[in-house]
């Protein structure tokens, strides 16, 4: 039996090594990143194979790739290429963390660094054999670059594939601009390019960008089966290939018509402080005439234009920013406790939307209220909500029931006593809510987690009506909770760090971006918004015309909305009480002297949209969405107070709004309220809608140069305590720093 046991450990062993020794002869070119090997057929298969969990387009791994086409051209066996992935994606796209800094080079290093990417894929192109690329997930930017440069495309059904270069104020770089519109035609590549968006299988397959969409486990075998019928000649890989390298097959007339159609659709959406969009139409169209060669020489000088823009930059810089934030969510993650069940306190408008964000994202909810109409109501917020995205395809009736199912309203606190998170969204009254506070505390179990979406009352105030305030936070959503990305998450003095981690990992799960931010009046993005709104009654007060000042920073400076439309939107009633409470906690900086704007709109009840009048009038439209109007009544009260109306230059009004903003976000990170420029600015763009393209509060010192906003600054400090810089900030500007390290 021992014998018999040796030989057959014997066996095993030369079997093993026989088998390690064939698919080392059968591996063509290994590295950290990419495996090549040689199947039967005489077909390679390259695989990107990175460390982590994606495949990015790092220099690492172009690098690699350009080593491994080098290997399958001198080996004589190969007769065909199959590309393939390890891992769940395909190519997310470049490694983008990389940017910044390589973007900063000199115009003639980038060109260079351009020039040699695309040689890669020009030679990934030119293999003297048909070439397929089979894709599972997601294959983005270079990702979709490299499947444009071989001859076939197979993918499987949780494929996503497209260029979403100009979301980061860029064009691709690496080939896309010109093969993607010779593979689906101009019209149809300039919407993928200029959009940025993902497209699904069925859709890349009805446009020709795909050729075939599989079930995953067919994926290798249907690629394969092409690159046969390739070799077999009964599919014309060459004529696929000369497509793309010639110059855009598209009549005279028709190009002219199709380009002049595209910019006038693009500028209607981009606007003038998005350029990529304008550009790539711009490349596709001065390319369309030229060959390879050509076209790609037009999209290289046309990428390094854009690297060097400061929009390129912000956004790059929000994109980076937004993985840092994600990046501690995920951290946090690992201290939370499981969120299985929530309920919601306080139904209506808010506690409707937090329930169903909650109810959409698989956690189901109770929600909560001492009035049956207010259920009534917050569940016609969910229904609206999910009615919308079924008629417009982006959801079904099924999954509609599924999440009105998940969601339980009830008039009894009995039913939230097994809820690990209970979420507070009752008025913003500090009495009502310490009330309401205390009442939960006796309903739930000991180690369920208590939150306020309180928007300004302090979240230690609000601690000392429980008993245990070390599993107590604040969890603020904005208004439209299903709309608006961010939530803060504010750490009381006695918040427990898995109370913290909790939250944030069950607002993680909610699809919302959780910023924790420390305890004070307004939290942050409240606390720096009035400041803002201080600015512009400050102009009112001087004489400015509010729709002038709106004018300004909507379409100027970048804002949504302007402050006096913002102010109408949130309520007059909520800015007065807000106003309050921020004059209440830095009454040196954001105290009030005689009544402003904000004081004379509430006073004469014209609360904005919720009542249909504010500084501006508003009637519904066809569509049913509120349309605003000057208002006279509006210049008639305001002119009451501050007399005539004065003209202000645009640099003015953009100055005396912001200034104040930018200090008041600089202390909140000088006091430790924010932990980073990252997160602030991620605050601001995600909770207020700072313009993306200006990158956040920081993003903008550091564009404009530190001494240089300094220098502005003091320029209004006569104004009074808001224009004031802090100490920090000269001595930053007198070293010539920044906030963001290079």
């Amino acid at each position: 039996m021992m014998a018999d046991t040796a030989v057959k450990q014997a066996t095993v062993y030369l079997c093993g090594s026989r088998f390690l020794a064939i698919r080392k002869q059968a591996m063509i070119y290994q590295s950290p990143t990419i495996q090549v090997e040689l199947l039967e057929d005489n077909i390679a298969k390259l695989c990107f194979n990175a460390p982590g969990s994606v495949n990015k387009f790092d220099r690492e791994t172009l690098a690699s790739l350009d080593a491994a086409l080098d290997s399958i051209k001198q080996n004589a066996s190969i007769q065909a290429l199959v590309l393939t992935s390890a891992k769940s994606t395909f190519i997310v796209g470049a490694d983008i963390t990389e940017f910044l800094g390589l973007f900063k080079q000199d115009d003639a290093t980038l060109l260079t660094w351009v020039e040699q990417a695309n040689a890669v894929f020009n030679k990934l192109e030119d293999l003297p054999f048909p070439t397929i690329s089979a894709i599972n997930g997601f294959a983005l930017g270079g990702g979709c670059e490299t499947i444009l440069a071989t001859d076939f495309r197979v993918a499987d059904t949780n494929a996503r594939i497209g260029l979403p270069e100009t979301k980061l104020g860029l064009i691709p770089g690496f080939g896309g601009t010109v093969r993607l519109p010779r593979v689906i035609g101009a019209d149809n590549a300039l919407e993928w390019i200029t959009t940025g968006k993902e497209q699904r299988p069925d859709d890349a397959l009805q446009v020709g960008a795909i050729d075939a969409v599989v079930e995953p486990e067919n994926l290798l075998a249907a690629a394969l089966q092409m690159l046969k019928d390739a070799l077999a000649e009964k599919l014309d890989w060459q004529a696929r290939r000369k497509r793309k390298q010639s110059p855009l097959a598209l009549p005279k007339l028709e190009a002219m018509m199709s380009f002049t159609t595209a910019k006038g659709m693009v500028y209607a959406v981009a606007g003038k402080h998005y350029p990529a969009p304008m550009a790539a139409v711009s490349v596709v169209e001065q390319a369309a005439t030229l060959d390879r060669a050509g076209a790609l020489k037009v999209e290289n000088l046309a990428f390094i234009k854009l690297a060097k823009t400061e929009v390129a930059t912000a956004l790059i810089g929000i994109f980076l920013n937004d993985q840092f934030v994600k990046g501690k969510a995920k951290k946090a993650g690992k201290l939370a406790k499981d969120v299985n069940s929530a309920a919601v306190l306080g139904a209506g408008i808010m506690g409707g939307g937090i329930a169903y964000q909650s109810a959409s994202k698989g956690t189901p909810i109770v929600m909560k209220d001492i009035a049956q109409p207010a259920l009534e109501l917050g569940l016609n917020e969910a229904a609206k909500i999910l009615a919308t995205q079924v008629a417009r395809g982006r959801s079904t009736p099924e999954k509609m029931a599924k999440v009105l199912n998940n969601i339980t309203p009830s008039l009894d606190y009995a039913a939230i006593k097994h809820s690990d998170i209970v979420v507070e969204a009752v008025v913003e009254h500090p009495k009502v809510k310490a009330t309401v506070l205390a009442e939960v505390e006796d309903y739930v179990a000991e180690d369920a987690i208590i939150a306020s979406n309180t928007s300004t009352i302090s979240i230690n105030l609000l601690a000392k009506s429980l008993k245990k305030p070390e599993r107590f936070c604040g969890m603020h959503f904005f208004n439209p909770v299903h709309k608006m990305p961010l939530v803060e998450i504010i750490r009381g003095e006695h918040s427990s760090e898995e109370t913290i981690a909790s939250v944030v990992a069950y607002a993680s799960k909610m699809g919302k971006t959780p910023i924790v931010v420390n305890d004070c009046p307004g939290f942050f993005v409240n606390r720096v918004l009035f400041p803002y709104f201080a600015g512009f009654n400050g102009l009112l007060a001087d004489g400015a015309d509010f729709a002038a000042v709106d004018k300004v920073m909507e379409k100027q400076f970048g804002w949504p909305m302007g402050p006096a439309y913002l102010l109408d939107v949130v309520g007059l009633d909520t800015g007065h009480h807000a106003q309050a409470v921020m004059a209440e906690g830095f009454p040196d900086r954001m105290g009030k002297n005689g009544t402003d704007a904000i004081d004379i709109m509430f006073e004469n009840k014209r609360l904005g949209q919720k009542n249909s009048k504010g500084f501006y009038a508003y009637s519904v439209d066809r569509r049913g969405k509120p349309k605003k109007d000057i208002d006279a009544t509006s210049y008639q009260l305001l002119g009451a107070a501050f007399g005539e109306l004065k003209a202000f230059e645009a640099d003015d009004i953009i100055a005396r709004c912001m200034i104040p903003m930018i200090i008041e976000t600089v202390r909140c990170l000088e006091e430790g309220i924010i932990a980073s420029p990252a997160e602030g600015d991620m605050g601001l763009v995600y909770g207020l809608g700072f313009p993306p393209f200006r990158g956040g509060v920081f993003r903008y010192i550091d564009t404009m140069g530190v001494a240089n906003f300094v220098a502005l600054a003091d320029k209004y400090a006569h104004l009074g305590g808001l224009y004031q810089v802090t100490d920090a900030m000269r001595e930053l500007a007198a070293n010539n720093g920044s906030y963001y390290q290079a």
